[in-house]
């Protein structure tokens, strides 16, 4: 018994190569996720505060200049949980950097 063709319906191949191109989009969109993004190239601290009192800081953060940005940067955490940048030149936070490293 011969079996009769089944023709191919003319929407497949176009239905296949949109799912190629989806599932090339999404592997794309995978690798790209852990990359950098160009807005935290640059420094975060717009402006900064002199002081905080040393009892309202949960954790201190200071990072260097670098290709990001051409001045030191001190980022406070505070014990309610928002961050707060202290300008790094004052002489409270010169002291505050020194008792938390200690």
């Amino acid at each position: 018994m011969a079996r009769a063709a089944i023709p191919a319906a003319p929407c497949a191949p176009r239905l296949l190569r949109a799912a190629l191109l989806l599932l090339l989009l999404v592997a794309a969109g995978r690798r790209a996720a852990g990359a950098p993004v160009v807005g935290e190239l640059r420094c975060q601290c717009l402006q900064t505060v002199r002081g905080i009192h040393l009892k309202n800081i949960l954790s201190l953060k200071v990072t260097p200049p670098g290709p990001h940005c051409d001045q030191t940067e001190v980022i406070a955490t505070l014990k309610n949980g928002q961050e707060t940048c202290l300008n790094p030149e004052a002489p409270m936070v010169k002291k505050i950097i020194i008792k938390m490293l200690n």
